[in-house]
């Protein structure tokens, strides 16, 4: 809780606090069950201080403790090549010089502050590559396909 009358602290699950203060509805299961209007939301250091219609006490703020809150997809906008990382997840990554090469699946994005790392899991390994614009050469979710030009060294394979 913050304060008395209702507003709460949200630890966004993000890229960034303010990104959260764009929705209007969100939503109390994953589902899009129990949506919840937002009467305000406004970034505060790391976090995002949220008032939700209905919640104008401090015992009501209390009772929200612990919950996640969930937004709908079709109301999430991203700039254009930005990709939620549950979208990557999956992903066939293939070779851009070779397109018959795939090296594996993308399973999971480190954030390491400088840039993503993603991990790609191939015949029981693991490698890193960085998210980066010289290493990603074309992400397309809808296809289930990313296409990159790895960095020398990152797999068995390379000199």
């Amino acid at each position: 809780t913050h304060g008395v009358r209702g507003e709460m602290r949200v630890n966004p699950w993000c890229d960034s606090p303010d990104y959260m203060t764009k929705f209007k509805t969100l939503y109390l299961d994953s589902n899009e069950g129990c949506a919840v209007q937002v009467k305000s939301a406004r970034p505060h250091g790391n976090i995002v201080l949220l008032t939700i219609k209905d919640i104008d006490t401090v015992e009501k703020a209390q009772k929200m403790r612990g919950k996640v809150l969930f937004m709908k997809r079709s109301d999430a906008r991203l700039p254009k090549n930005k990709f939620f990382i549950a979208e990557l997840i999956g992903c066939e990554v293939f070779d851009a010089d070779n397109e018959e090469k795939c090296y594996g699946i993308l399973t999971d994005v480190s954030h390491t502050g400088a840039n993503d790392v993603w991990h790609i899991e191939s015949d029981g390994k693991e490698y890193l590559i960085p998210a980066i614009p010289d290493v990603v050469v074309e992400t397309d979710v809808e296809a289930n396909r990313v296409t990159i030009r790895p960095l020398k060294g990152i797999f068995d394979d390379e000199d």
